[in-house]
């Protein structure tokens, strides 16, 4: 089948309208659960610094007003589960939830960047032609879409999974169950497993090797029939006992209600008649001779340039020198879970250039503990901090400012060792896609890498 006619291929619209529901609700909890939380406060209007994404410099939390763009976010979620205005309602979340990821890269979690690829994604697919207020209200429901829509969110999970699992193929994850090994024996208060499970070696193997081969072929199984039901199955385990284990937030419940887009038509049929019935909705169905037909001949092409970026965007690594863990230079917007665990100390010296004096700066002055911990190991932080307090300390007055950071790091068990060229001046060092050679080498090897 070549791409015109695939294009042209249609299939029942039930999936999509189900998924958007779920993916709705999810983030409407979501957002709620996040300001419940009172991280909102803690994260966005109480600190005094926030660091930045190179090039979004521009995105910041605006104090009390931050409030509000969670209330923005919540509305579009809700809307996009109703399917009310749905375009402007996925357009409206995908740009309010993507500014709420960018206002602090302290934050950064992959399943942000999960939700705002798929929310992107959803802009172009007619996720409202059916089992929405704009078709009940326009009396236009399709029963059926294009069969692109549905497999380019089958697509997007499936890059998700397949790149997470080639990232696991190094020798850290394989030949020392590293990171695991550090993590599973701090759950010992677990019930039952905590005491025993958690605390042997053979089980941190067992668990990253287990991990590796679920993400290189759970989308396989979803993708057969005869194993879709298992693979559901093992989806709902092996995302509870992740959510178990460690605080990921709603990621697993996300991952596990995407993973329905996979079953037939009839599974999500049961469901919207369900959800009929709970809300007292009329049953009456739609003309399965109503078909969705795209009027713009430019949205699968935006579609198929969405997906050569995923595709290509996680290897940029390749173009830096050094070790990935260790450099985290392409580290991000890649898929790579759970992969490390850094550990850093940095000290920063603010010195005269002229007369040599010079003074410590204390770190809890300027950051939360939360943002000192990100940014002690990791050297975009490292460098932008360092501006930061050559800014601060220009202003009050200081001369000739140059800084220095005294850092250490350890990764995935290892010694710590110096991780910074302390002579250098950071504060003359300039943010960019080079690589930054202040960063000192990585004295050890992690073989085998996948991704």
């Amino acid at each position: 089948m070549n791409f015109k006619n695939y294009i042209l291929k249609t299939t029942n619209a039930a999936p999509l309208a189900v998924f958007r529901v779920l993916f709705g609700l999810l983030m409407c909890i979501s957002m709620i659960r996040f300001w419940y939380h009172g991280w909102i406060d803690t994260l966005y209007v109480k600190p005094n610094f926030h660091f930045s994404y190179y090039g979004f410099e521009w995105i910041k939390p605006i104090g009390i007003y931050t409030y509000l763009i969670f209330i923005i976010a919540i509305i579009a979620a809700l809307f996009v589960l109703l399917g009310f205005k749905y375009r402007i309602a996925i357009i409206t979340f995908f740009i309010s939830f993507t500014y709420i990821e960018l206002m602090d890269k302290t934050t950064y979690l992959n399943h942000y960047y999960f939700v705002s690829s798929l929310s992107f994604l959803l802009i172009f697919l007619p996720a409202n032609a059916r089992f929405s207020v704009d078709a009940f209200l326009s009396k236009r429901g399709y029963n059926l879409v294009p069969k692109w829509t549905i497999d380019s969110i089958k697509l997007l999970l499936g890059i998700v999974y397949m790149y997470a699992g080639l990232a696991k193929l190094n020798s850290d994850w394989l030949f020392r169950a590293m990171p695991l090994k550090i993590w599973l024996p701090s759950k010992y208060d677990l019930p039952i497993i905590g005491n025993t499970l958690m605390q042997q070696n053979w089980f941190h193997y067992a668990m990253s090797w287990s991990g590796i081969i679920y993400d290189l072929f759970i989308p396989f199984l979803l993708l057969n029939k005869k194993t879709r039901s298992l693979a559901f199955i093992l989806v709902v385990i092996f995302h509870v006992f992740t959510r178990i284990l460690f605080p990921i937030g709603m990621f697993p419940y996300i991952m596990i209600v995407a993973t329905l887009i996979f079953f037939d038509a009839r599974v999500h049929e049961k469901i919207i008649l369900y959800i009929k019935k709970g809300f007292q909705l009329s049953r009456n169905s739609i003309s399965n001779t109503k078909v969705y037909r795209y009027k713009n001949t430019l949205i699968p092409k935006i579609v198929v340039v969405f997906f050569m970026f995923q595709l290509l965007f996680p290897w940029r690594y390749l173009m830096y020198p050094g070790e990935l863990f260790w450099t985290e230079e392409g580290y991000r917007f890649s898929w790579r879970v759970m992969l490390m665990e850094k550990a850093g100390y940095a000290n920063f010296k603010i010195m005269n250039g002229k007369t040599k004096e010079f003074f410590y700066v204390d770190n809890t002055d300027f950051l939360t503990s939360f943002q000192e911990k990100q940014m002690s190991f990791q050297p975009d932080f490292i460098l932008e901090y360092a501006h930061y307090l050559g800014n601060h300390f220009t202003k009050q007055g200081h001369q000739n400012i140059e800084v220095y950071a005294d850092c250490f790091v350890a990764l995935n068990g290892r010694l710590s060792k110096r991780y910074i060229d302390s002579t250098v001046d950071l504060y003359k060092q300039k943010e960019s896609f080079k690589h930054k050679n202040w960063i000192l080498p990585f004295r050890d090897e992690i073989k085998i890498k996948g991704l």
